[in-house]
């Protein structure tokens, strides 16, 4: 299994409704609104480093709203 973490960053006022899409991916865990650099942090978890790759550069990027993202494959 792999788990990753995708930073996002959303267009001004879409954070919320970002949130509640991206929790509706397969694979994705869990979606919080942050504080800091980025607004939004995706817990994935799946079985390839491909299907990350997946919910990431396809389906969150694809999402109208999202500005940018950075994925982050967990070690352990």
């Amino acid at each position: 299994m792999v788990t990753a973490f995708v930073m996002i960053k959303a267009n001004t006022g879409e954070a919320d409704r970002l949130r509640t899409d991206i929790e509706a991916i397969e694979g994705v865990e869990s979606a919080h609104i942050v504080a800091g650099d980025v607004d939004l942090i995706a817990k994935a978890r799946v079985e390839t480093p491909a299907a990350v790759k997946t919910i990431s550069a396809e389906e969150i990027q694809g999402i109208e709203g999202v500005e940018d993202t950075q994925t982050y494959i967990a070690m352990d």
